[in-house]
Parts: C-alpha cells; structure tokens; sequence
C-alpha cells in the first residue's frame, strides 16, 4: 500500500478499500455537526439530525476498526454544539466571501430529545456509540484552548475546550507513554528531596506501624523527572490565515498522539485530512501517513 499520499475520496468508500489490520494509529477530527458547510454533496456535519450524523461517523469509524492492527488506537478530536441556534438567514461567512462556510439553514434549530439551549451532547453520543460498536473507550482528554474564542453569552461560561477520545481495538495496545512523558515541576523534586532528607523520622514507622520504605527513593539521584501525560492538554489555537481551511488543529495537539501511538516508520491514517496537519507532524516524526480528503481543494493545498 503506497503511503504519504492523499486520497480524494468520499472516507467510507476510501477506506472500504484499504487491506486489513494496514494502519498503526488514527489521529482525526472529523467535520463538527451544524458547524459548516463545506458545498460539497457528500459532505459529514450537515445531516438533518444528531443521530444521523452519528450513524455516518460510526459507519466510517467501524470501517477504521477493520483496517487498524490488532494493537493500534483511533485519536478522535471532537466538539460539542448547542441545540436552538435558530437559521441564519442571509448569513455569510465574513471569513470566506463565497459563502462556503455559511449555513443558511441550522442543522441543529430543533433536536428530537433536546429543548431549545440545550448541550446537545456530540462527543458522547458518538463514543458511546463506538464503544458499543466494539471500540474500548480509553481516555476523554480534555483540549483546552487559552486563546478560545469570545462569545456573546451571559447565561453560560464561555467554551475553552474539546474533546480527544482515545480508542483502542483491544484491551492491550501499543502506547509508548515514555514519549509523551511530562517533567515533574521543580518545586515537586524539591518537595521529594526533603522527604528524603527527613526519611530518618518515617523509619521506625508512625504509631508502630511498619515503615513504609518501599515508597521511598534511596538517593536524590533516584528522583524521577518525568510523569505519565495528564489528560488535560493546554494548546492555543491555529490562526488559518493562508490557508483557506478553517477548522485546523495545532501540530502540538497532536504530536502526543502520533508519539504514543505509532513507532517511528509507523502508518498513522486520517480519513477527514483537511489542511494536512496530521500529515505534517507525521513527516516531522519520521512517521508515514495516509490522508482521505473529500474536498479537492484542501487536496491541492
């Protein structure tokens, strides 16, 4: 199978003609549901109701299931949206003149189950509906943006953040967690230090009970300067000045995910490529990658 190329297709179709158990690791954000429209007649993100949508993701995503290893991961970047924004009547884009991103019809005006200002609930109708799918739901990481967009709210704080579901195909799967690994702030080792230094005064145990030594580093030297990744990311947003795609994710929110969840040389597929990003990082990290775009026009970019 070729690998770091595009392919301009509908994902579904695309990936319905990859071999089995090719792909190491899935980084993705697939288009946001009512969020915008990209023109095109096969487009995801402007079914008539939530359910729908989650039905076309689930079909991609169970096709994904197919083509990844036995140990290999998705990484599913996905947002949330609010139900009863009404329709936009003759608005634009300011951001795009040609209207391409402007939704004269609001997808999400009226959801079967929901009252007017309801959280719809996206990112959790479809990882459930992974997870029943077969997908073992690992981790919910928490993007938080510190550059987020204002909003004109006075009911509700401001949103500053999206999901990234982290799903395997098996209980057991390949994470390199010492990739990814985070230093310890220095007033930690320092706060450790101490502790050793006053461990004289846990050796004969608090109240007769036994010492506990085993919790205990034998020397400064032995201190640990690396934790295990949190699950909260702070990543500022992507300024899309340049290239006409309006929905990138940073390079570093990514990097981890290609880090822990491909070695080097390893496949990592994106079925929504959009402006390439995942692509990029791939290149940056000595990984290979396979792209699926509907859009020609982010194809060429």
């Amino acid at each position: 199978m070729k690998t770091d190329v595009i392919i301009n297709r509908d994902a579904l179709c695309a990936l319905q003609e990859l071999p089995s158990e090719s792909v190491h690791c899935c980084v993705t954000s697939p288009p946001y549901f009512a969020l915008r429209d990209y023109g095109l007649d096969a487009q995801i993100g402007q079914e008539d109701t939530p359910e729908q949508y989650i039905d076309r993701l689930t079909a991609v995503f169970g096709e994904l299931y197919r083509v990844l290893r036995k140990d290999g991961t998705l990484w599913l970047n996905i947002a949330d949206t609010y139900c009863g924004t009404g329709n936009k009547g003759g608005y634009a884009d300011p951001k795009n003149p040609k209207g391409r991103t402007g939704q004269r019809i609001a997808r999400n005006s009226r959801v079967t189950g929901c009252k007017q200002k309801d959280l719809i609930g996206i990112p959790w109708l479809l990882a459930f509906s992974l997870r029943e799918q077969g997908w073992y739901l690992r981790s919910d990481i928490i993007w938080q943006k510190p550059n987020c967009l204002p909003e004109a709210v006075k009911d509700r704080p401001t949103k500053s953040y999206e999901h990234i579901f982290l799903l395997s195909k098996s209980p057991h799967y390949y994470y390199d967690a010492a990739a990814i690994s985070e230093p310890v702030a220095p007033v930690t080792v320092e706060r450790n230090k101490r502790a050793v230094s006053d461990r004289t005064k846990y050796a004969k145990g608090v109240g007769g009970a036994k010492p506990q030594a085993l919790f205990l580093p034998r020397s400064h030297s032995d201190m640990p300067t690396k934790r295990n990744k949190r699950d909260v990311w702070s990543v500022s947003t992507n300024s899309h000045r340049g290239y006409g795609h309006f929905a990138m994710y940073p390079e570093r929110l990514i990097e981890p995910c290609i880090l822990a969840g491909s070695p080097e040389q390893g496949l990592v597929l994106d079925p929504f490529f959009g402006s390439g990003t995942t692509g990029a990082v791939c290149k940056r990290l000595s990984r290979r990658y396979l792209g699926i775009e509907l859009n020609p026009e982010y194809c060429e970019t």
